[in-house]
């Protein structure tokens, strides 16, 4: 059997096996391309699972839901190496900074255009 029919079988077994209740199944075909030798723990397994993780920002314990990881692997093509880091918080929190660094650059660069003109 070739390397291809054989990825095919294995595919094919995932996709009839169950998925366990509270877990979401991976479409592999929606994932980004990740350019890697070997596939990640999700991957392998079939389906997402919650992860819990520590946030960097204030140190809360949080769980990443496999929703959300769905969402974020197949929809938003997310990088398949990467995982949360940030509480909704914290996350929040540093999208509001952003923009207003944003806001005062813009507004410094169309003071200098204004002034220079």
């Amino acid at each position: 059997m070739t390397r291809q029919r054989q990825r095919r079988a294995r595919r094919e077994a995932q996709r009839t096996t169950t998925t366990p209740p509270g877990l979401v199944r991976v479409n592999v075909e929606a994932l980004a391309p990740y350019n890697s030798y070997g596939a990640p723990r999700f991957v392998s397994r079939g389906y997402y699972e919650d992860v819990a993780f520590t946030c960097s920002g204030c140190g809360s314990k949080e769980s990443w839901r496999a929703a959300q990881q769905k969402w974020w692997y197949e929809v938003a093509k997310g990088y398949v190496y990467s995982g949360a880091k940030l509480c909704r918080a914290c996350r929040s929190r540093e999208q509001a900074r952003r923009a207003e660094a944003r806001r005062t650059h813009l507004e410094g660069l169309n003071r200098r255009r204004l002034r220079d003109a």
